[in-house]
């Protein structure tokens, strides 16, 4: 009975890990995205398209070696803040299996354009949110910290912490789940995205649980339907998140789009839900809100529902 029981055991490793690998090789088809990876991104809608586009700040980029297992921080930031006395909105990034913040670089400049903070780290196991929590961490510190000269953080009193979103792929979207639920600072988010965010039966095989009944925040959840389905996180796996939230949200799929490019196709409403809910964007909103938004009549999406 014992040998069977360890022959059991084995085989669901080697299916745990297999899903692991498949999960990794999905995602990773492509490399770092390319500056110009919006280019390929079809768009169905007005709004969509708009908000695809690049915003109007000029962006920097700061980093500092953590000593942590995710190696670094990776700040996006509008150029002006650096002289701008005001505060400006943060979103915070959760990779993807094997995923590093330096692969998406280009879509954090592309994020910071529209005058958002974005933090980023070489995470490539997200799913327990310990690198979105260190970040949020790491910009206390950087909105306070003052050198021994007396010169400030370029960050320093910049930061909007009232106004603070996150976002995740595939194993990044367990990431958020678990960031605006089961973190020291859960309640600082105020709106969150998950891309793919792996199914729970899924998530608990590969021992990455997490309970979608905390959400308590606006949140927008999407997956792809490319290639037959987006297996990570089916109809059926997407729609049992949605329904276990009984705050705003909103989940959507969008056709053609494999799981590894659900990382990006959606830029512009990724975009657009972040401009209304962390900056009050009305146009923005547009896109999501009421019988006539722009994302139900977009026929490059499917299977929309939402509760606003």
């Amino acid at each position: 009975m014992k040998k069977v029981l360890k022959i059991i055991g084995i085989i669901f490793l080697v299916i745990v890990v297999l899903i692991a690998v498949f999960i990794y090789w999905i995602t990773h088809i492509d490399s770092s995205l390319r500056d110009n990876y919006r280019d390929s991104i079809e768009t169905g809608g007005s709004i969509e398209a708009a908000y695809l586009e690049d915003g109007p700040y000029a962006t920097s980029y700061y980093e500092q070696t953590a000593v942590q297992v995710f190696e670094k921080y990776e700040i996006s930031y509008p150029t002006e803040m650096e002289t701008e006395d005001k505060t400006y909105p943060v979103i915070v990034i959760c990779n993807g299996t094997g995923w590093k913040g330096s692969y998406s670089k280009a879509q954090q400049q592309f994020y910071a354009s529209y005058g958002f903070i974005v933090i980023a780290t070489e995470e490539t196991y997200s799913w327990n949110a310990f690198g979105a929590e260190m970040c949020i961490r790491y910009l206390e510190l950087l909105n306070e910290y003052v050198d021994d000269e007396g010169v400030p953080s370029i960050f320093y009193q910049k930061i909007d912490f009232d106004n603070v979103g996150i976002i995740g792929h595939s194993q990044g979207g367990v990431g958020v789940i678990n960031a605006i639920t089961n973190t020291d600072h859960k309640d600082i988010y105020k709106t969150a995205v998950a891309l793919s965010p792996t199914n729970y039966e899924l998530a608990v095989a590969c021992q990455w649980p997490y309970d979608a009944t905390q959400i308590n925040i606006p949140i927008l959840l999407v997956s792809g339907a490319g290639g037959g389905d987006d297996w990570v996180v089916t109809l059926e796996g997407l729609t049992e998140i949605y329904e276990q939230i009984s705050g705003d949200k909103i989940m959507v799929r969008r056709g053609n789009t494999a799981h590894g490019s659900t990382n990006t196709a959606e830029d512009g409403y990724v975009m657009a839900w972040f401009m209304w809910q962390l900056q009050g964007d009305e146009e923005a909103a547009k896109a999501f809100v009421g019988d006539d938004a722009e994302i139900l009549n977009n026929s490059l999406y499917q299977d929309v529902d939402k509760n606003f």
